[in-house]
């Protein structure tokens, strides 16, 4: 056994391991998200220790959410975004304002901290992008306008998740400094025109001069990300608004389907990473304090999730049946919820209680929604043959 283990050893085992689990998952109607999670707990460094060392896929884990970001970013189109405003977003504001409120509950309701509660309830008001968007029907023929709806609702949260993320950024800063308040104040704005100058003046001429070769933009759409990202960071914000800012800059451009679609399979190999440390990263030692608070957070938004999308959208003129199942579909917390709680963790915002509380009760909802959505409604995944021709 490797005490360093090296890159190659750990991606063997990763994508061997994921893909002997995917079949499992694929068996029993589950999202290969869970198996994912599932292995990094066996193999990480609480299961059977095979990967001991966790720092650097971590890293490269963070690389898929980067991407991911970007990805959304690019389909972030206005005209679509006010079209989702206009349509969605009372429904995700209040929405979201009420699992704030229910997440802090639970935690005042175990005596954690104000600024420990308040992390949790932001940390509960997402749901999964991923789960969403993977459980939706593959065909338009399958409720092409309840994915209409859940892609709205989880395009603005989105938005929420990213002002969120800012926020946590500020409260970082510990001691008033000038410089630090004065670089996150401008830090997003100057991010916001920096990125559409260069998409103008740079980006776009170049798209269109050399369109027709497929592997000159794949690694422009890539350094363009990995550029915003960087200049994210040195504003001092978090390096997933940069490839964000990245995504939308170039939204408007014609040819940002086309890059979507061809950076997908990239995306899709930094997410298996990304969701195996979450697995990896987990201490197991924790599991006897968190159990508890955890599964009630975890009930609480797979029950309290449905009901509310479901109140809301029927008063705003959608069928009981459509409201319903579009609340089971966002029935979830989300990837951003492990951001979040990983944010303010590094930044010394919250104890480890309550990152752990947090972290287990996103795996829990995962799983829970998961098996939930493809029992009773159409997905790539359904667990009938009826469900897969509605």
């Amino acid at each position: 056994m490797y005490s360093v283990e090296p890159i190659m050893y750990v991606f063997f085992l990763i994508f061997t391991g994921t893909a002997l689990l995917s079949t499992l998952a694929l068996f029993t109607r589950q999202s290969l998200l869970v198996a994912y999670i599932v292995l990094g707990a066996i193999l990480g460094p609480w299961g059977l220790k095979m990967i001991n060392d966790t720092s650097i896929i971590r890293e490269a884990g963070d690389i898929g959410i980067v991407f991911l970001l970007f990805l959304l970013g690019l389909h972030l189109h206005p005209q679509n975004l006010l079209h989702s405003l206009r349509k969605m977003s009372w429904v995700t504001f209040i929405s979201s304002l009420s699992f704030l409120i229910i997440g802090m509950g639970i935690g005042f309701a175990f005596g954690l901290g104000t600024k420990d509660c308040l992390i949790i309830g932001v940390s509960t008001m997402f749901s999964s992008t991923i789960i969403g968007l993977k459980l939706l029907p593959t065909t338009i023929l399958h409720h092409q306008y309840t994915g209409e709806l859940v892609i709205s609702i989880l395009l603005l949260q989105d938005l929420i998740a990213i002002v969120a993320l800012l926020v946590i950024q500020g409260m970082a800063i510990q001691q008033f400094s000038f410089h630090d308040v004065g670089l996150l104040v401008i830090g997003f704005p100057v991010l916001l025109l920096v990125a559409f100058i260069f998409e103008r003046y740079i980006l776009t001429p170049l798209l269109y001069r050399f369109d027709r070769i497929q592997e000159y933009i794949f690694i422009l759409s890539i350094g363009w990300c990995l550029l915003m990202t960087i200049l994210s960071e040195t504003f001092g914000l978090p390096d997933e608004i940069g490839a964000f800012v990245a995504g939308v800059a170039l939204a408007t451009n014609p040819i940002s389907l086309y890059i979507a679609e061809n950076l997908k399979p990239l995306r899709d190999f930094f997410l298996v990473i990304f969701f195996f440390t979450v697995g990896a990263g987990f201490d197991f030692t924790y599991l006897h304090t968190v159990i508890v608070p955890a599964s009630l957070l975890a009930g609480a938004m797979l029950l309290c999730k449905p009901l509310i999308f479901s109140r809301l959208l029927r008063h705003s003129g959608e069928s009981k049946k459509e409201s319903w199942e579009i609340g089971v579909r966002l029935g979830q917390t989300s990837e951003f919820s492990l951001l979040i709680i990983s944010l303010a963790s590094a930044e010394s915002l919250v104890q480890p209680t309550t990152t752990y509380i947090v972290e287990a009760a996103t795996i829990l909802t995962f799983f829970a929604s998961c098996y939930w959505v493809t029992m009773r409604y159409p997905t790539p995944l359904a667990s009938s043959d009826k469900l897969r021709k509605d």
